[in-house]
């Protein structure tokens, strides 16, 4: 199996030696992560002193759309799992460049940019001002999506730009569900905020770095998707919002691959995979017919044995968010029976408990727990939490200005090292003529 730079025995080091933790965050992710529950006292402050006269019961909107990309999509994600399925008011994440046709004025358009500079939501926040929606914005003041906000008289709650937005998701999601309060989609009171904060910094304190891996839960949770291929589950809205993030947050701040599913739909798709090449291979069970003896292989020994020590690669690590309060029964019957599937095929799986009383505390612990893992796996794997180089480069690469034509991007690409170009291509039309006398003949069906 693939494991981090230096073996387990050295990622496990790694996260049990507190000096050891902070060299590996020179970012300082785990701070950002840690003040998670400052995010919300200080959102809360800031939608108190923010004018939101615009919005109220008699304004409520045909549907709430959420124009959010990266970090600031989950705040969309989170906003529809705390309404939940039952909201009369339709709430739409969109992270493109383009609204969906039917929206019109009759709606609300909510642009979430921590830095207020993000193409995307800026130029839905444009589109939404032309279509004459309702526009609120969150984002830095004296940002473009700031300015844009003025000039289309929609409200503004600003956003303090320090830290990465992955880091900030609070401050981003709370302004969001203050609106939804307003008019009426939502129950939510500062009782219930303040909760929500004492809960996250509960998880920290869990979840600090001088904490030992194995009293440390997202510690614990990194060491066991070290080196695995996580495919995460969630069958309720709430479980679903913080299985995507988590597969965003391991991306992000582990630089490390994870595969997002929602249940049920993902037990007729993705469950296959517990058949496929990532999870340990079942010993073979050849027919008697079949039985050709120990010396047909014998020539194929020494290099399967040479396969078995060099060639294994990830094993598959299923991670399912339990939310049994929020689950539909069957979605429930589902999430135990994939726990009992995957053990049976020598998969290994976690389970992640989320048990609290309401939907807003079901989600902030488990985010918050989510994010220390994804942090302390980048840590264990010898990587840098904060750097996003990738991304940055990609955004360099997609904004060059250059012209190319189909043949020199071929060519381009047959260049480049590993880069394999492939061209769908139109398949000639052939006939096949069928003799069915003959086929009849030789005991085929009826013609």
């Amino acid at each position: 199996m693939n494991t981090p730079n230096g073996g387990m025995s050295l990622a496990a080091f790694r996260l049990d030696d507190p000096d050891l933790v902070e060299a590996g965050d020179p970012g300082g992710m785990l701070r950002e992560v840690a003040s998670s529950a400052a995010q919300v006292r200080t959102a809360l402050r800031t939608c108190a002193e923010a004018d939101l006269s615009a919005l109220s019961p008699d304004t409520r909107p045909r549907a709430i759309i959420v124009a959010g990309i990266g970090g600031a999509a989950f705040a969309g994600d989170a906003l529809a799992a705390i309404c939940g399925v039952s909201s009369p008011v339709q709430v739409l994440g969109v992270s493109g460049y383009q609204l969906p046709g039917w929206v019109g004025a009759a709606d609300l358009v909510i642009a979430a940019s921590r830095s207020g500079e993000t193409a995307e939501p800026l130029a839905l926040a444009a589109e939404a001002t032309r279509r004459g929606c309702e526009l609120v914005v969150v984002c830095a003041p004296g940002s473009p999506l700031h300015e844009l906000a003025q000039r289309a008289r929609g409200t503004f709650i600003p956003v303090d730009s320090g830290g990465p937005a992955r880091s900030m998701p609070w401050a981003l999601t709370i302004p969001l569900l203050v609106i939804a309060s307003r008019i009426g989609l939502a129950e939510l009171d500062d009782d219930a905020y303040e909760a929500a904060a004492a809960a996250m910094e509960d998880i920290s304190h869990q979840c600090r770095p001088s904490s030992d891996s194995f009293v440390n839960p997202a510690k614990s949770l990194a060491l066991d998707l070290a080196g695995a291929l996580p495919l995460i589950w969630g069958g309720s809205p709430v479980a679903v919002a913080a299985a995507r993030r988590f597969a965003s947050q391991l991306a992000a701040n582990a630089k490390y691959p994870a595969v997002f599913g929602a249940l049920p739909a993902a037990g007729y798709d993705q469950v296959a995979t517990l058949d496929g090449p990532f999870v340990p291979s079942p010993e073979p069970e050849f027919p008697a017919a079949e039985d050709f003896g120990e010396e047909a292989f014998d020539e194929f020994a020494d290099a399967g044995e040479q396969l078995d020590e060099t060639g294994d690669g990830p094993l598959l690590r299923l991670v399912l968010l339990g939310d049994p309060k929020g689950e539909h029964p069957s979605v429930t019957r589902v999430r135990t029976a994939a726990a009992e599937l995957a053990g049976a095929r020598g998969a290994e799986v976690s389970e992640i408990a989320m048990d609290a009383d309401t939907p807003l505390l079901r989600l902030v612990m488990t985010v918050q727990l989510l994010d220390y893992a994804s942090v302390y796996l980048g840590i264990a794997c010898g990587v840098d939490p904060l750097a996003i180089a990738a991304i940055k480069d990609l955004r360099d690469i997609a904004e060059r200005p250059v012209l190319v034509t189909d043949e020199g991007r071929r060519r381009g690409a047959r260049g480049q090292p590993g880069h394999r170009y492939h061209e769908v291509r139109r398949v000639p039309r052939h006939r096949v003529r069928v003799n069915a006398r003959r086929v009849r003949a030789l005991g085929g069906g009826h013609f």
